[in-house]
């Protein structure tokens, strides 16, 4: 599947009991920083378990045209040879970061302290995205970016040639803004420091460090104030990237959907910014061990054991919790579409800026599907049917958002009647062996070519 090709219509017919070991792809996150930071480091950085979907591939390609050395060894396996801080060159032609929203800002960060100029483009969706939020605090180091209404790409960025370093509190939570942020920051004198009242994602804190950077995190009545020393040498590093749990959501989820379900899903990353779903499921009723928990690549993570759940309760998901799950809720409504009572979610408003308004999208193809949804600029409420009863039967639609297909691809597992989305070929971006992984496991999903 590609994201940027055809549209391709797909159905998910209910399923009989879905059963085996569900081996999800590497973190996205992860794939993204390890490839920026690699080509940021002095020497060659190994990685194993990369994501090789379309976003981090975008993501490899623009660090090519920084004159980075990337290379693929093996499924999964890539070495990068880095040029060091500040020592990206000027790109040749335009930068396509494709559909990713991660890879867009993060690389505006990473070149921003950098005297260069760049353009960017995307693929439909993300053209719709802001990236002021990116852009604002960079202009505080002194770049200048230049965009269409509203700071939508295509987007030119012009770096600092004098850089100073920053003191910047976020307005939202956002692991996106911060990381731009900090890598910005590496190529600055003096320190950085990043305030974020709500902790979000800390993969570039983690990786920073791994990296050799000299950074601190303080928690205060601020919140966490991360302080980042600039202009380090970055040592290369062999990456071990964790498999992805928002990937990992997906069968999962359904498998506490499908009756009979009984799946394994080995080495999910368990990091406390981004396991806010499990702890949800959990709290609902779901039947989900985790097993042999264990680091690995600097990461904690489990192998998960998780069973058909027919008993599974609506609740009250905790606004607070918001940062550490924001991916997970167009599947996360699926579930509290087959679980009893009603499902709150607030403090979500995020989910309007993504890859679509995720809000609108899944709201809409629910109510196709015969679910009762209320909503707001900041809440989604679903009005679960319990385990088998949700009718199913729409064609939802995903505007090209790998989250939304894979979300109501899922319902169709579980629903009474099939469930088709109008185009599944956002999937690649992040899950290129979503449908093979699926079907392994026994679901029925038909191309409807």
């Amino acid at each position: 599947m590609s994201g940027h090709g055809t549209a391709l219509p797909m159905t998910a017919h209910k399923s009989g009991p879905l059963r085996g070991t569900a081996s999800v792809p590497g973190d996205k996150s992860i794939s993204h920083r390890a490839l920026i930071f690699g080509a940021m480091a002095v020497g060659e950085t190994r990685i194993t378990g990369l994501l090789e979907g379309q976003d981090v591939l975008d993501t490899a390609r623009a660090m090519q045209a920084f004159g980075a050395v990337v290379q693929q060894q093996g499924p999964g396996a890539w070495t990068v040879q880095g040029v060091g801080v500040g020592g990206f060159s000027e790109p040749a032609d335009v930068i396509d970061v494709g559909n990713s929203g991660t890879g867009a800002r993060l690389i505006m960060g990473t070149m921003a302290t950098t005297p260069i100029t760049v353009t960017f483009t995307g693929d439909a969706s993300l053209r719709k995205r802001p990236m002021g939020r990116v852009t604002d605090p960079l202009s505080l180091f002194g770049t200048q970016a230049y965009g269409r209404k509203g700071g939508r790409l295509p987007m030119t960025v012009v770096g600092a040639a004098h850089p100073v370093p920053v003191r910047y509190a976020l307005p939202v939570a956002s692991a996106q803004v911060k990381s731009a942020v900090l890598l910005a920051g590496l190529n600055a004198p003096g320190q950085t420091v990043v305030i974020e009242r709500e902790p979000t994602r800390d993969h570039s804190e983690r990786m920073l460090l791994g990296f050799g950077a000299e950074l601190t995190v303080e928690k205060t009545a601020e919140g966490n104030v991360i302080t980042l020393t600039g202009q380090p040498e970055l040592r290369p590093q062999s990456v071990a990237v964790p498999r992805d749990p928002s990937s990992a959501a997906f069968p999962v989820c359904a498998a506490l959907i499908v009756e009979g379900s009984d799946i394994f899903v080995p080495g999910v990353s368990q990091n406390l910014t981004r396991n806010g779903l499990y702890l949800t499921l959990v709290e609902m009723g779901a039947e989900i061990e985790f097993q042999n928990p264990r680091t690995e690549g600097g990461e904690p993570v489990a192998d998960l054991r998780v069973r058909f759940s027919g008993d599974m309760k609506g609740i009250e998901v905790p606004p607070d919790r918001a940062p550490s799950m924001i991916d997970e809720y167009p599947i996360l409504s699926v579930v509290a579409a087959c679980a009893t009572g009603r499902t709150v979610m607030r403090g979500v408003k995020e989910l309007r800026v993504k890859e679509s308004d995720r809000i609108d999208a899944m709201a809409r193809g629910l109510e196709a599907c015969g679910v009762r949804v209320e909503e707001d600029e900041d809440t989604l409420i679903v009005h679960g049917l319990g385990a088998g009863n949700v009718p199913g039967g729409a064609t939802c639609a995903v505007h090209l958002d790998h989250r939304i297909a894979m979300s109501f691809l899922v319902l169709g597992m579980a629903a009474k009647r099939p469930v088709t989305v109008d185009d599944a070929s956002p999937i690649a971006t992040s899950f290129p062996i979503f449908e093979g992984l699926m079907t392994g496991l026994g679901a029925t999903l038909k191309r409807d070519l």
